[in-house]
Protein backbone atom coordinates (compact mmCIF):
# COMPACT_ATOMS: atom_id res chain seq x y z
CA UNK A 1 0.00 0.00 0.00
CA UNK A 2 1.22 3.31 -0.81
CA UNK A 3 2.61 5.96 2.17
CA UNK A 4 0.20 8.53 3.58
CA UNK A 5 0.26 11.57 6.14
CA UNK A 6 -1.43 12.53 8.98
CA UNK A 7 -1.97 15.97 9.69
CA UNK A 8 -2.66 16.63 12.89
CA UNK A 9 -3.80 19.71 14.81
CA UNK A 10 -2.21 20.18 18.01
CA UNK A 11 -4.30 22.47 20.55
CA UNK A 12 -2.58 23.35 24.06
CA UNK A 13 1.19 22.24 22.83
CA UNK A 14 2.54 25.67 24.72
CA UNK A 15 1.28 23.77 27.87
CA UNK A 16 3.72 21.52 29.59
CA UNK A 17 2.09 18.31 29.14
CA UNK A 18 0.68 19.03 25.72
CA UNK A 19 4.19 20.14 24.98
CA UNK A 20 6.05 17.57 26.93
CA UNK A 21 3.85 14.14 26.39
CA UNK A 22 2.45 14.90 23.67
CA UNK A 23 4.63 16.77 20.89
CA UNK A 24 8.42 16.52 22.05
CA UNK A 25 8.17 12.95 23.55
CA UNK A 26 5.27 11.35 21.45
CA UNK A 27 4.44 13.07 17.77
CA UNK A 28 8.23 14.43 16.84
CA UNK A 29 9.63 10.87 17.74
CA UNK A 30 6.96 9.23 15.34
CA UNK A 31 8.00 12.05 12.94
CA UNK A 32 11.48 11.78 13.26
CA UNK A 33 11.52 7.82 13.31
CA UNK A 34 9.69 7.57 9.59
CA UNK A 35 6.37 7.29 10.65
CA UNK A 36 4.47 4.19 11.30
CA UNK A 37 4.07 0.67 9.17
CA UNK A 38 0.85 -0.43 9.24
CA UNK A 39 -0.96 -4.06 9.05
CA UNK A 40 -1.15 -3.70 5.22
CA UNK A 41 2.97 -2.57 4.70
CA UNK A 42 2.44 0.66 3.74
CA UNK A 43 4.01 3.60 6.09
CA UNK A 44 1.93 6.54 7.86
CA UNK A 45 3.54 9.70 8.44
CA UNK A 46 2.49 12.28 10.62
CA UNK A 47 2.39 16.29 10.60
CA UNK A 48 2.01 18.35 13.58
CA UNK A 49 0.51 21.61 13.52
CA UNK A 50 1.43 23.67 16.21
CA UNK A 51 -2.39 25.48 17.84
CA UNK A 52 -2.35 28.08 20.69
CA UNK A 53 -3.35 31.56 22.15
CA UNK A 54 0.49 32.90 22.03
CA UNK A 55 2.04 33.57 19.16
CA UNK A 56 5.71 34.01 19.81
CA UNK A 57 5.98 30.73 22.18
CA UNK A 58 4.23 28.96 19.20
CA UNK A 59 6.72 30.65 16.58
CA UNK A 60 9.29 30.03 18.99
CA UNK A 61 8.71 26.03 19.60
CA UNK A 62 8.08 25.49 15.90
CA UNK A 63 11.56 26.43 15.36
CA UNK A 64 13.12 24.78 18.06
CA UNK A 65 11.82 21.44 17.09
CA UNK A 66 11.38 21.76 13.38
CA UNK A 67 7.51 22.36 12.72
CA UNK A 68 6.75 23.91 9.56
CA UNK A 69 3.23 25.42 10.74
CA UNK A 70 1.77 26.61 13.35
CA UNK A 71 -1.54 28.76 13.77
CA UNK A 72 -3.55 30.61 16.50
CA UNK A 73 -6.85 30.15 14.88
CA UNK A 74 -7.91 27.28 16.25
CA UNK A 75 -11.28 27.65 13.77
CA UNK A 76 -9.69 27.96 10.78
CA UNK A 77 -7.58 24.59 11.12
CA UNK A 78 -10.41 22.73 12.15
CA UNK A 79 -12.14 23.93 9.09
CA UNK A 80 -9.29 23.17 7.48
CA UNK A 81 -9.99 20.36 5.02
CA UNK A 82 -6.78 18.97 5.18
CA UNK A 83 -6.46 18.92 8.51
CA UNK A 84 -7.18 15.05 9.54
CA UNK A 85 -7.06 14.95 13.69
CA UNK A 86 -7.41 17.56 15.76
CA UNK A 87 -5.77 16.77 19.04
CA UNK A 88 -6.66 18.99 22.48
CA UNK A 89 -4.78 19.92 25.73
CA UNK A 90 -5.90 23.11 26.63
CA UNK A 91 -7.95 24.11 29.40
CA UNK A 92 -10.67 21.63 30.02
CA UNK A 93 -13.43 24.47 29.88
CA UNK A 94 -12.59 25.15 26.27
CA UNK A 95 -12.58 21.49 25.42
CA UNK A 96 -16.20 20.65 24.59
CA UNK A 97 -16.54 23.32 22.09
CA UNK A 98 -12.86 22.53 20.52
CA UNK A 99 -14.50 18.47 20.27
CA UNK A 100 -17.59 19.33 19.58
CA UNK A 101 -16.66 21.81 16.29
CA UNK A 102 -13.95 19.42 15.12
CA UNK A 103 -16.22 16.33 15.16
CA UNK A 104 -18.67 17.99 13.47
CA UNK A 105 -15.94 18.45 10.83
CA UNK A 106 -15.93 15.08 10.37
CA UNK A 107 -12.35 15.17 11.83
CA UNK A 108 -10.71 12.57 14.18
CA UNK A 109 -10.22 13.52 17.56
CA UNK A 110 -7.79 12.71 20.44
CA UNK A 111 -7.83 14.23 23.68
CA UNK A 112 -6.37 14.54 26.91
CA UNK A 113 -9.03 14.28 29.51
CA UNK A 114 -11.42 15.32 31.41
CA UNK A 115 -13.48 16.20 28.26
CA UNK A 116 -15.79 18.26 30.15
CA UNK A 117 -16.23 19.99 33.60
CA UNK A 118 -19.30 18.12 33.61
CA UNK A 119 -21.11 14.96 33.30
CA UNK A 120 -23.43 15.81 31.02
CA UNK A 121 -20.93 17.57 28.45
CA UNK A 122 -18.71 14.25 28.60
CA UNK A 123 -21.69 12.49 28.04
CA UNK A 124 -22.76 14.68 24.62
CA UNK A 125 -19.60 14.36 23.31
CA UNK A 126 -19.49 10.76 23.54
CA UNK A 127 -23.04 10.82 21.82
CA UNK A 128 -22.18 13.09 18.79
CA UNK A 129 -18.83 11.25 18.23
CA UNK A 130 -21.20 8.32 17.46
CA UNK A 131 -23.46 10.25 15.49
CA UNK A 132 -20.65 11.22 13.68
CA UNK A 133 -18.80 8.27 12.86
CA UNK A 134 -15.53 9.67 13.25
CA UNK A 135 -12.39 8.06 15.46
CA UNK A 136 -11.91 9.54 18.45
CA UNK A 137 -9.15 8.70 21.45
CA UNK A 138 -8.87 9.63 24.83
CA UNK A 139 -5.46 9.96 26.53
CA UNK A 140 -5.38 6.39 28.73
CA UNK A 141 -1.75 7.03 29.36
CA UNK A 142 -1.42 4.63 32.71
CA UNK A 143 -2.06 1.54 30.62
CA UNK A 144 0.58 2.15 28.58
CA UNK A 145 3.09 2.38 31.66
CA UNK A 146 5.63 -0.29 31.56
CA UNK A 147 4.78 -1.34 35.10
CA UNK A 148 0.53 -1.63 33.79
CA UNK A 149 1.79 -3.49 30.81
CA UNK A 150 3.26 -6.52 32.06
CA UNK A 151 0.63 -6.45 34.94
CA UNK A 152 -1.84 -6.54 32.41
CA UNK A 153 -0.22 -9.58 30.72
CA UNK A 154 -0.40 -11.82 33.68
CA UNK A 155 -4.14 -10.61 33.92
CA UNK A 156 -4.63 -11.89 30.22
CA UNK A 157 -2.18 -15.35 30.74
CA UNK A 158 -4.38 -16.39 33.88
CA UNK A 159 -1.88 -15.55 35.99
CA UNK A 160 -3.70 -14.34 39.01
CA UNK A 161 -6.60 -17.54 38.79
CA UNK A 162 -9.75 -15.99 40.46
CA UNK A 163 -9.03 -12.21 40.88
CA UNK A 164 -10.05 -11.06 44.94
CA UNK A 165 -8.97 -7.58 45.30
CA UNK A 166 -7.15 -4.77 43.91
CA UNK A 167 -5.31 -1.96 45.71
CA UNK A 168 -4.13 1.78 44.14
CA UNK A 169 -1.44 3.83 46.51
CA UNK A 170 -1.18 6.81 45.04
CA UNK A 171 0.56 10.51 46.45
CA UNK A 172 3.12 12.70 47.55
CA UNK A 173 3.87 15.52 49.55
CA UNK A 174 3.04 18.91 47.44
CA UNK A 175 4.57 21.83 48.92
CA UNK A 176 2.75 24.64 49.90
CA UNK A 177 4.26 27.02 48.50
CA UNK A 178 5.41 29.16 51.58
CA UNK A 179 9.15 27.55 52.15
CA UNK A 180 9.61 26.20 48.93
CA UNK A 181 7.54 26.42 45.42
CA UNK A 182 4.86 23.95 44.96
CA UNK A 183 4.54 20.99 42.07
CA UNK A 184 1.61 21.90 41.49
CA UNK A 185 -0.58 24.66 40.12
CA UNK A 186 -2.41 26.53 42.76
CA UNK A 187 -5.59 26.31 40.65
CA UNK A 188 -5.26 22.51 41.56
CA UNK A 189 -6.48 23.43 45.19
CA UNK A 190 -9.13 25.96 44.66
CA UNK A 191 -12.54 24.16 43.92
CA UNK A 192 -14.17 27.14 42.65
CA UNK A 193 -11.20 27.41 39.58
CA UNK A 194 -11.86 23.68 38.86
CA UNK A 195 -9.33 22.14 41.41
CA UNK A 196 -10.14 18.62 42.92
CA UNK A 197 -8.28 15.66 43.37
CA UNK A 198 -11.12 13.27 42.83
CA UNK A 199 -11.72 14.98 39.59
CA UNK A 200 -8.02 14.81 38.76
CA UNK A 201 -7.42 11.54 39.42
CA UNK A 202 -10.54 9.16 39.22
CA UNK A 203 -10.64 9.53 36.09
CA UNK A 204 -7.43 7.75 35.18
CA UNK A 205 -8.61 5.48 38.05
CA UNK A 206 -11.86 4.49 36.86
CA UNK A 207 -9.96 3.08 32.95
CA UNK A 208 -7.00 1.63 34.93
CA UNK A 209 -9.51 -0.33 37.56
CA UNK A 210 -11.67 -1.27 33.70
CA UNK A 211 -7.94 -2.00 31.90
CA UNK A 212 -6.46 -4.16 34.87
CA UNK A 213 -9.92 -5.90 36.75
CA UNK A 214 -13.27 -4.93 35.13
CA UNK A 215 -15.90 -2.14 35.15
CA UNK A 216 -16.56 -0.54 38.12
CA UNK A 217 -20.12 -1.24 39.47
CA UNK A 218 -20.67 0.44 42.95
CA UNK A 219 -18.31 3.10 45.17
CA UNK A 220 -18.20 4.86 48.09
CA UNK A 221 -15.04 7.42 48.55
CA UNK A 222 -14.39 9.88 51.60
CA UNK A 223 -12.93 12.90 50.68
CA UNK A 224 -10.74 15.74 52.50
CA UNK A 225 -8.69 19.20 52.26
CA UNK A 226 -6.47 18.08 54.74
CA UNK A 227 -3.89 21.29 54.17
CA UNK A 228 -6.48 24.26 53.73
CA UNK A 229 -3.75 26.82 53.61
CA UNK A 230 -1.50 27.34 50.50
CA UNK A 231 0.74 29.85 48.79
CA UNK A 232 0.06 30.71 45.08
CA UNK A 233 2.85 31.59 42.50
CA UNK A 234 2.96 35.33 43.78
CA UNK A 235 3.69 34.14 47.08
CA UNK A 236 0.28 35.27 48.16
CA UNK A 237 -1.40 33.00 51.35
CA UNK A 238 -4.74 31.40 49.83
CA UNK A 239 -7.42 29.18 51.28
CA UNK A 240 -7.48 25.87 49.71
CA UNK A 241 -11.06 24.47 49.22
CA UNK A 242 -10.55 21.60 46.90
CA UNK A 243 -10.40 18.04 48.19
CA UNK A 244 -6.47 17.36 48.17
CA UNK A 245 -6.96 13.36 49.22
CA UNK A 246 -9.42 10.64 48.37
CA UNK A 247 -10.12 7.30 50.21
CA UNK A 248 -12.43 5.37 47.88
CA UNK A 249 -13.67 1.33 47.45
CA UNK A 250 -14.91 0.17 44.83
CA UNK A 251 -17.00 -2.80 43.66
CA UNK A 252 -15.62 -4.20 40.32
CA UNK A 253 -17.09 -6.56 38.10
CA UNK A 254 -14.61 -8.32 35.43
CA UNK A 255 -15.52 -9.92 32.36
CA UNK A 256 -16.22 -13.31 34.12
CA UNK A 257 -18.62 -11.94 36.28
CA UNK A 258 -16.38 -12.34 39.84
CA UNK A 259 -17.17 -9.34 41.64
CA UNK A 260 -13.36 -7.86 43.00
CA UNK A 261 -12.76 -5.36 45.38
CA UNK A 262 -10.54 -2.24 44.78
CA UNK A 263 -9.28 0.52 47.37
CA UNK A 264 -7.89 3.77 46.45
CA UNK A 265 -5.77 6.04 48.41
CA UNK A 266 -4.61 8.86 46.99
CA UNK A 267 -3.34 11.98 48.25
CA UNK A 268 -1.41 15.67 47.89
CA UNK A 269 -0.63 15.03 51.45
CA UNK A 270 1.71 11.96 51.73
CA UNK A 271 5.02 11.19 52.25
CA UNK A 272 6.08 8.23 50.04
CA UNK A 273 7.72 5.34 51.55
CA UNK A 274 7.13 3.11 48.92
CA UNK A 275 9.15 2.20 45.47
CA UNK A 276 7.41 4.70 43.61
CA UNK A 277 4.77 7.40 43.40
CA UNK A 278 2.16 4.91 42.50
CA UNK A 279 2.10 1.16 43.28
CA UNK A 280 -0.65 -1.29 42.05
CA UNK A 281 -1.48 -4.12 43.71
CA UNK A 282 -3.62 -7.27 42.34
CA UNK A 283 -3.84 -10.61 44.36
CA UNK A 284 -5.86 -13.90 43.35
CA UNK A 285 -6.59 -17.54 44.38
CA UNK A 286 -3.63 -18.33 42.19
CA UNK A 287 -0.86 -15.40 42.43
CA UNK A 288 -0.16 -11.72 43.25
CA UNK A 289 1.35 -9.42 41.80
CA UNK A 290 2.54 -5.67 42.90
CA UNK A 291 3.21 -3.02 39.81
CA UNK A 292 4.77 0.91 40.29
CA UNK A 293 5.28 2.58 36.87
CA UNK A 294 8.10 0.52 35.16
CA UNK A 295 8.52 -2.55 37.27
CA UNK A 296 6.43 -4.96 37.99
CA UNK A 297 6.88 -8.55 40.59
CA UNK A 298 5.01 -11.53 41.08
CA UNK A 299 4.60 -14.30 43.54
CA UNK A 300 2.55 -17.95 42.87
CA UNK A 301 0.62 -19.50 45.20
CA UNK A 302 2.89 -22.41 45.33
CA UNK A 303 6.09 -19.91 46.49
CA UNK A 304 3.82 -18.27 48.80
CA UNK A 305 5.79 -17.80 52.39
CA UNK A 306 3.42 -19.62 55.24
CA UNK A 307 3.14 -16.19 57.42
CA UNK A 308 2.04 -16.55 61.08
CA UNK A 309 1.39 -13.60 63.27
CA UNK A 310 3.72 -13.34 66.64
CA UNK A 311 3.91 -9.87 67.83
CA UNK A 312 6.96 -10.58 69.95
CA UNK A 313 9.70 -12.43 67.40
CA UNK A 314 10.76 -10.10 64.76
CA UNK A 315 9.63 -11.99 61.26
CA UNK A 316 12.36 -14.35 59.78
CA UNK A 317 10.86 -14.10 56.73
CA UNK A 318 12.66 -11.75 53.53
CA UNK A 319 9.46 -11.18 51.88
CA UNK A 320 10.10 -8.72 49.41
CA UNK A 321 12.91 -11.12 48.55
CA UNK A 322 10.87 -13.77 47.54
CA UNK A 323 8.52 -12.34 45.04
CA UNK A 324 9.67 -12.52 41.29
CA UNK A 325 10.71 -9.78 38.56
CA UNK A 326 7.92 -10.06 35.84
CA UNK A 327 10.16 -9.20 32.16
CA UNK A 328 8.83 -7.06 30.12
CA UNK A 329 9.80 -9.48 26.96
CA UNK A 330 9.10 -6.87 24.78
CA UNK A 331 10.02 -3.04 24.14
CA UNK A 332 8.14 -0.78 26.38
CA UNK A 333 8.18 2.98 24.64
CA UNK A 334 7.05 5.93 26.04
CA UNK A 335 3.30 5.22 27.30
CA UNK A 336 1.75 8.31 25.52
CA UNK A 337 4.00 7.51 22.34
CA UNK A 338 2.53 3.91 22.52
CA UNK A 339 -1.28 5.36 22.68
CA UNK A 340 -0.61 7.93 19.68
CA UNK A 341 0.62 5.25 17.43
CA UNK A 342 -2.25 3.06 18.52
CA UNK A 343 -4.36 5.64 18.01
CA UNK A 344 -2.94 7.18 14.50
CA UNK A 345 -3.34 3.30 13.05
CA UNK A 346 -6.57 3.71 13.42
CA UNK A 347 -8.02 6.49 11.57
CA UNK A 348 -5.38 5.27 9.35
CA UNK A 349 -7.39 2.20 9.35
CA UNK A 350 -10.95 3.83 9.80
CA UNK A 351 -11.34 1.67 13.04
CA UNK A 352 -12.50 2.53 16.37
CA UNK A 353 -9.95 3.38 19.07
CA UNK A 354 -10.15 1.24 21.92
CA UNK A 355 -10.52 4.14 24.63
CA UNK A 356 -12.94 6.85 23.08
CA UNK A 357 -14.93 8.99 24.76
CA UNK A 358 -17.62 7.16 26.19
CA UNK A 359 -14.60 5.75 28.46
CA UNK A 360 -13.80 9.37 29.13
CA UNK A 361 -17.65 9.80 30.57
CA UNK A 362 -17.22 6.90 32.59
CA UNK A 363 -14.11 8.45 34.66
CA UNK A 364 -16.07 11.81 34.55
CA UNK A 365 -19.36 9.63 35.93
CA UNK A 366 -17.19 7.99 38.49
CA UNK A 367 -15.40 11.14 39.91
CA UNK A 368 -18.85 12.96 39.86
CA UNK A 369 -20.12 9.86 42.09
CA UNK A 370 -17.53 9.85 44.24
CA UNK A 371 -17.98 13.57 45.24
CA UNK A 372 -21.51 12.50 45.29
CA UNK A 373 -20.68 9.46 48.05
CA UNK A 374 -18.54 11.74 49.86
CA UNK A 375 -21.03 14.38 50.47
CA UNK A 376 -23.53 12.34 51.40
CA UNK A 377 -21.91 9.85 53.23
CA UNK A 378 -23.05 6.51 51.56
CA UNK A 379 -21.99 4.04 49.17
CA UNK A 380 -23.86 4.86 45.60
CA UNK A 381 -24.31 2.49 41.92
CA UNK A 382 -22.84 3.41 39.23
CA UNK A 383 -25.13 3.13 36.29
CA UNK A 384 -24.74 2.34 32.80
CA UNK A 385 -23.83 5.17 30.64
CA UNK A 386 -27.20 5.11 27.90
CA UNK A 387 -26.17 6.54 24.35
Amino acid sequence: MPDRTLRVAMNGVTGRMGRTQHLVRSVLPLRDQGGLRLDDGGRLQVEPILVGRNEAKLRELAARHDVAEWTTDLDAIIADPATDVVFDAARTGLRPATLTKAMRAGKAVYTEKPTAETVSEAIALARLQRAAGVTAGVVHDKLYLPGLVKLRRLVEEGFFGRPLSFTIDFGYWVFEGQTQPSQRPSWNYRREAGGSLVTDMYSHWNYVMEGVVGRVRDLYTQTATQLDRRWDERGQAYRATADDAAYGIFGLETPAGDRVVAQINSSWCVRVHRDDLVEFQLHGTDGSAVATLHDCVAQQRSITPRATWDPDVRNPIPFRDQWSQVPANADLDNGFKAQWAEFLADVAAGRPHRFDLLSAARGAQLADLALQSSAEGRRLDVPEIEL
